[in-house]
């Protein structure tokens, strides 16, 4: 059995145990997950059914039809064309599958057109949201998951390693020739594209978490918050060091820098299986606040990465979600001072039957 099989058989039994009669996706990660087939929403309908009981259903258009069985283990294809009605066919296998009451889940990210069309062939059924199912599955990482973020982590590793020995040859570079230098190595280390937007947050600009890169100079003595990642067999790496790529940094730099490291590490080791979500958030939170930088610290601990690069479990204060073994999330505290700079270190951990497992282990220093 693939794992793809293996996870949606363990869908249709969360599917049991929340009295629902299926659930139904259409391109999405989620679609990906159980399926093994990727594909970009577009205007025409595709859906794969996952019924509590038998044997999954693919509709999908039927220049789709080839592509779908090469690609996925779901043997159970049926099409539609383009001089037909798809509404028409979902119709159809709707009622072959007998789902005309209960509960039917639909995927979060279906578009609304689609979501319509399903409750006009089902308005006697009770619609809700997959994640409800498919999330904490999505949660636990497998070993065939674990094995490409751990690769994903490698490469972001490497290009870290080599932004390094560029030294002092980012002085005099803007951001965004830099965000390009970090594509193009993500690229020949391996990683398939970027996993999100880069940042590169020169002085003032790290202070503001989510900026991306833009035409400011990087100068000499300038904190730079760097946050990229690439993916591996669909999974992404993410990961942020803070570095000062020549010159001296603004005084207090040094000692924010050591504060967010600090809480880093205590963040790090409190994890361990069935500790909450909310404790390893306070355990990095209250360092930060011991020294006195609280309400600089602007934005949860962490967040899951799977397939989604944020996603379950979120590691947020205040949390009663227990961990579980194979989760994998960053632990990514930071402190910002508006117009001065910014210091965010960021790392993605696996829970173990101990503790935790690092996948990305850089240098953390600041000095180049």
């Amino acid at each position: 059995m693939t794992p793809f099989e293996r996870r949606t058989h363990a869908c249709q039994e969360r599917l049991a145990t929340v009295d629902a009669s299926a659930a139904v996706l259409f391109p999405s990660r989620n679609l990906l997950y159980l399926a093994g087939f990727e594909e970009e929403p577009a205007e025409r309908h595709l859906f794969l059914f996952v019924p509590r009981e038998g044997t999954p259903v693919f509709l999908v258009p039927d220049l789709y039809e080839t592509q779908v069985r090469a690609e996925s283990w779901v043997a159970n294809v049926e099409t539609w064309s383009d001089d037909e009605d798809p509404v028409a066919a979902v119709r159809e296998v709707v009622s072959d599958l007998d789902l005309g009451d209960g509960r039917i889940l639909v995927d979060d990210t279906m578009w609304a057109q689609f979501t319509q069309d399903l409750q006009s062939v089902l308005p006697d059924v009770e619609f809700g949201l997959a994640s409800e199912v498919i999330a904490p599955l999505r949660a636990k990482k497998d070993d065939a998951e674990l094995d490409a973020l751990r690769r994903a982590g490698a490469v972001a590793d490497r290009v870290v390693d080599r932004l390094r020995d560029m030294g002092d040859q980012c002085v005099g570079m803007t951001e965004t020739e830099l965000a390009g230098e970090i594509e193009q190595l993500l690229a020949e280390e391996g990683g398939e594209g970027v996993a999100f937007g880069p940042i590169v947050g020169s002085g003032p600009n790290g202070a503001m978490p989510h900026h991306t890169y833009g035409d400011r100079i990087i100068e000499s003595g300038d904190p730079v918050v760097l946050d990229f990642g690439t993916r591996v067999d669909h999974y992404p790496s993410d990961q942020t060091r803070t570095v000062v790529f020549g010159g001296d940094p603004p005084v207090e730099f040094e000692r924010v820098h050591e504060v967010v490291q600090a809480a880093r590490t205590a963040a790090f080791e409190a994890v361990e299986p069935g500790v909450t979500a909310g404790e390893i958030d306070w355990a990095a939170r209250e360092v930060i606040e011991d020294a006195g930088y609280g309400d600089r610290f602007i934005h949860r601990t962490g967040h899951g990465v799977g397939l989604d690069v944020h996603e379950e479990p979120y590691i947020v204060a205040g949390s009663d979600r227990e961990l579980d073994v194979g989760n994998v999330f960053s632990i990514e505290p930071g402190v910002y001072l508006p117009d001065e700079f910014g210091v965010r270190i960021e790392d993605l951990v696996v829970v173990t039957e101990d503790g935790a497992e690092l996948l990305n282990d850089t240098d953390r220093h600041w000095q180049i």
